[in-house]
C-alpha cells in the first residue's frame, strides 16, 4: 500500500508495483479499511512528523515502523506505551551511519546491484533529470515536494534512458 500525497504520484506508485494507493490525507482510515482486522505488517516511513502515529497505529499486532527519515521536518517522539499495546516496534535505519563503518559492505553491495542494473532487471522510477546547472531547479523540485521518482542532477551532459 503506497501513501502519496497528490493523483500524479499515486501513478507513478502504481507503475512501481503498488498493488493498492491512498492518498495522505486520511491515509489511516483507508489503510485500515484494505487491511481490516489486522492492519499493515510494515510501515516503511521517510516522512515522520504528524503522520508517524498514524503510521503507528496502522500497524498490525507484532508489527514493525522503519524510520528512514524526517521530510515533513519534525522528528518524532515514540509514546512508548502504543509500542506495549500490540507488540510493535520501531526501528531506525540510518543506510549513511551503517555502512560508514563497514564500507566494505557498500562495495559488495555494489557487486550484487550492478549485474541486475546493467541486464534491466532493476528499473527505478526516474521522475525528472536535470544538468548540473539546473541544480537548484531540481533542489526546488524537493523542496516543494513536487518530484514523482528519483531526480537526477547530471554532472556532465548525456541523456538517461
Amino acid at each position: 500500500i503506497a501513501v502519496v500525497s497528490s493523483d500524479d504520484k499515486a501513478d507513478v506508485a502504481r507503475a512501481a508495483g503498488a498493488h493498492e494507493v491512498v492518498l495522505a490525507d486520511g491515509f489511516r482510515d483507508a489503510v485500515a479499511d484494505l487491511t481490516r482486522p489486522l492492519g499493515v505488517d510494515l510501515v516503511v516511513d521517510p516522512v515522520g512528523g504528524d503522520r508517524f502515529t498514524d503510521s503507528l497505529r496502522s500497524l498490525s499486532p507484532g508489527g514493525r515502523l522503519l524510520v528512514i527519515g524526517f521530510t515533513a521536518g519534525s522528528i518524532p517522539e515514540v509514546k512508548v506505551n502504543r509500542l506495549l499495546l500490540n507488540n510493535v516496534s520501531v526501528v531506525g535505519v540510518g543506510w549513511g551511519a551503517y555502512w560508514m563503518s563497514r564500507p566494505e559492505f557498500l562495495a559488495r553491495q555494489w557487486e550484487d546491484l550492478l549485474p541486475l542494473l546493467n541486464a534491466g532487471a532493476l528499473t527505478p522510477v526516474i521522475g525528472q533529470t536535470f544538468t548540473l546547472e539546473q541544480t537548484a531547479e531540481a533542489i526546488a523540485l524537493l523542496e516543494e515536494r513536487r518530484a514523482t521518482g528519483k531526480v537526477l542532477v547530471l554532472p556532465r551532459t548525456q541523456t538517461v534512458e
